[in-house]
């Protein structure tokens, strides 16, 4: 078989036919919608791990297609990024053409694959079709006021005069030019994800995701039940903080707030001004992570400032302290030594009181002691334990008007304002008059323009672009100014799922009995390192469209499942700064995408993935060569029958076997066992062929199941073997197969014959024969005899089933 003459022969005709679109007039299928996570077009081809991904899932798309599903696996590109603008800056390629380009070699590369990938749904974010409406998901979000503007803090490169995403900063430095970068507020704008957090929450209990996944989502919310406390300050600002161990409020011996907390300047006293400033200004070169590092030595200085316990009116210094961020919780604790670990060490390095309000029960207290105990030195609560007490005190600081019991979430609100210019321009015009403007629904797209200046000069690309920039106020008509910003990329990316099943759409990003009907995802498939993130915002966009009426559905995805990682030579991940990227255009050239495909999934556990070796791709183009073999010679055979014998039963018996563990198999993504299982099937098929006498009819029936259970795996050579055989019609027009219950319902079992535990044989007893019965055989046996001689048989132990043991 000339394989690349098979595969452009078979892909053309796909093409031709439209076999991998989804059939909108086919109301009596039950759907599935199959989908991979979002590609983003690199300048790099596809790698080994990007045909891990697409490969073995378009293969279970395949499957369930011949199961009878009427299969919708769309595919498009997440096109807006920071590699297109980075790119840029170095090279002077404009990100628009880079993309574009990279779109065209990925999708020929996708075909090359086979994959049954429905074109005509494609969609590219980089494009006005798509973006437009992106940015109208902002403006219903603003409307129902899950949008928002305020300040925070961002990375920033005091010599490239930029903002800098997360990933830009290595080891607390640029890593385009080195510098040390700094924290620095920005206005910017927000979706307010955490109105959502409970919903998000609880949902994950609905949904068939791997447990990791859920456990980490849960983690990310972080819901805690605790206490709010109100501190009075000397100002007459309040201090509110966030505490899960309200019952120590009476050993609190001083407040720490966030160095970017807004009231940290205000509540400095004249003579500490010189020394906060410098502290805030040390503090902005460390990134959140390094800042809440346990291995980070505590620092802080006083702001010369006192505020008051609500609960004992004792007066208390206000500190700033880089432990304490302010995006976390309100950017304000109330520091107990004794009974905390970081506020312990802050204490003893500021020589700040220590006061104990929890005692062991039974036995000397260490301090700090940060275990639930009995409460002392607390007025009216002394002598209650844990949760009582905080019961206890947080009711009486609700009574006081200080505060009160309160679920707090560890999730913030996303950031969604990029310092960027290869992005969805944010569709808010700014007037002096009116204020923040949206844009109305009618004048969008807000367009992205082409001529723009990429290298950075302390200005957003966007900002320096006069005929962008200056426009009209919706409201007012007078002159106003455009955002400057541009949207994070995950905005794009969740809500792809929806307008892929209506992507021609020019009215609307999706109509509404479409998606109903196409919606949740029956099965989305991509990496772990999602799991929080992406996820997250998907389902946070499903839930707040439901609300605005604009779906039916509570959830994106009802089946997810993470495919593992292909590791490079090195040990590594793959990618280009690794330099260890594995190209399988070599293996495609050699073998054929089939037998690449097949080697992926037989050589891993999907799930698990591993480091990569090429050892046994060799094999697997020998199996397929035996497969072509025997399908050639048996479809030469006469079709004749016979009756049924022992080995037609065995042969029906491995066929219907293989049948129902297959399609087990591919059920679960458990591929390497699948294709175990059709190797097994061969070797039954070719040592029945091998019988002088034999039903050709039952072995013709049996080599058709063979090429039906491949298809999916090896969609271009089972094409090609189907037609060979003299079918019309496309493998994948034909229904998957199924096990025949009687079949699998042997009349003999086949038992391991054991003498004092060590094998002599196997033999095949009828299946049901009693345990006596089995051993009278098994003496019988022609190897048992030789080798017991007059020895008498002491025991015989018999696993239905499995084994007989005779122990003499």
């Amino acid at each position: 078989m000339d394989i690349k003459t098979v595969e452009q022969k078979w892909q053309a005709r796909w093409a031709k036919s439209k076999i991998g679109c989804f059939d909108k007039k086919d109301t009596d299928s039950p759907k599935q919608y199959v989908l991979e996570m979002f590609s983003y077009p690199s300048g790099a081809k596809l790698h080994v791990g990007h045909w891990y991904n697409y490969g073995p899932t378009d293969s279970y798309a395949r499957f369930k297609k011949m199961q009878g599903y009427n299969v919708f696996q769309p595919m498009g590109f997440d096109a807006f990024g920071l590699p297109a603008e980075n790119y840029a800056i170095k090279t002077g390629v404009h990100p628009k053409d880079s993309t574009e380009q990279n779109i065209k070699t990925m999708e020929n590369q996708l075909k090359a694959m086979g994959g049954m990938f429905d074109w005509s749904a494609e969609i590219k974010t980089c494009e006005e079709d798509y973006y437009k409406w992106t940015q109208w998901m902002f403006l219903q979000l603003y409307k129902r006021g899950l949008a928002y503007r305020k300040e925070a803090p961002v990375n920033w490169c005091p010599s490239c005069n930029t903002v800098l995403a997360n990933e830009q900063v290595k080891e607390g430095a640029c890593d385009r030019c080195g510098t040390e970068v700094v924290r620095k507020n920005l206005t910017q704008w927000f979706f307010k994800i955490t109105e959502y957090a409970e919903e998000l929450l609880m949902g994950l209990d609905t949904l068939d995701w791997p447990e990791k996944t859920k456990s980490m989502q849960r983690n990310w919310i972080g819901k805690s039940t605790g206490c709010e406390i109100e501190f009075e300050c000397e100002s007459g600002d309040k201090l509110r903080v966030y505490t899960t161990r309200c019952d120590t409020v009476y050993g609190v011996t001083y407040v720490v707030l966030a160095p970017e907390h807004p009231l940290a300047r205000k509540l400095t006293a004249p003579d500490q001004a010189e020394a906060v400033e410098a502290y805030i200004a040390e503090t902005s070169k460390a990134s959140e992570i390094d800042r809440l590092s346990s291995a980070r030595e505590k620092t802080g200085v006083f702001t010369g400032s006192y505020c008051v316990n609500p609960v004992n009116g004792r007066k208390i210094p206000v500190y700033l302290g880089d432990y304490v961020l302010a995006s976390y919780g309100t950017g304000a604790v109330m520091a107990v030594p004794a009974h905390d670990e970081r506020d312990f060490e802050f204490a003893t390095k500021y020589q700040l009181p220590v006061v104990q309000v929890i005692q062991k029960k039974g036995g000397e207290t260490p301090i700090p002691f940060c275990e639930d105990g009995i409460v002392i030195g607390s007025l009216g609560f002394d002598g209650m334990f844990g949760e009582e007490a905080r019961e206890a005190i947080s009711a009486h600081i609700a009574k006081l008007g200080k505060g009160g019991k309160k679920v707090n979430y560890r999730l913030r609100d996303w950031l969604v304002s990029r310092q960027r210019y290869w992005g969805a321009p944010i569709p808010v015009v700014h007037c002096p008059a009116c204020g923040a403007v949206p844009v109305p629904e009618k004048d969008l797209p807000v367009r992205l323009p082409y001529d723009v200046e990429f290298r950075p000069d302390g200005k957003s690309p966007l900002a320096k672009h006069e005929k962008f920039m200056h426009t009209a106020c919706p409201v007012c008509g007078g002159d106003a100014a455009r955002d400057p910003d541009t949207l994070d990329t995950f905005v794009c990316s969740s809500w792809y799922y929806l307008r892929y099943p209506d992507s021609r759409n020019a009215d609307e990003p999706f109509n509404k009995k479409i998606v109903d009907k196409m919606l949740p995802v029956d099965t989305y498939v991509g990496g772990a390192e999602h799991a929080c993130m992406h996820l997250l915002y998907a389902r946070f966009f499903t839930k707040a469209l439901r609300d605005m009426g604009y779906l039916s559905f509570d959830e994106p995805f009802k089946r997810l499942v993470h495919q593992g990682v292909i590791l490079g030579p090195d040990g590594n991940r793959m990618s280009k700064s690794h330099g260890n990227v594995v190209s399988p255009d070599e293996y495609v050239e050699k073998y054929g995408s089939d037998a690449f495909r097949l080697y992926l999934m037989f050589g891993f556990s999907y799930t698990e993935g591993g480091p990569w070796n090429d050892d046994g791709i060799k094999a697997i183009a020998k199996f397929l060569d035996r497969v072509e073999k025997t399908v050639i010679k048996v479809s030469a055979y006469p079709a004749e029958t016979r009756t049924a014998g022992a080995e037609e039963k065995a042969l029906a018996y491995a066929r219907s076997f293989a049948i129902s563990r297959i399609t087990r198999d591919m059920e679960c993504f458990s591929f390497n066992t699948a294709i175990a299982r059709l190797m097994e099937l061969l070797t039954a098929i070719g040592k029945y062929d091998a019988l002088p006498q034999k039903d050709t009819s039952l072995l013709k029936s049996t080599v058709r199941d063979f090429v039906l259970l491949l298809a999916p795996c090896a969609p271009h050579v089972a094409e090609e073997l189907f037609e060979m055989t003299g079918e019309k019609q496309s493998v994948f027009e034909q229904r998957y197969p199924e096990a025949d219950p009687a079949a699998l319902k042997l009349d003999e079992k086949e038992y391991a014959v054991q003498i004092n535990s060590k094998i002599v044989c196997r033999a095949s007893f009828p299946a049901t024969a009693s345990n006596e019965e089995i051993r009278s055989l098994a003496l019988a046996l022609g190897d048992v005899q030789a080798r017991i001689a007059e020895n008498p048989v002491k025991k015989c132990v018999v696993v239905p089933g499995r084994l007989v043991n005779l122990i003499v």
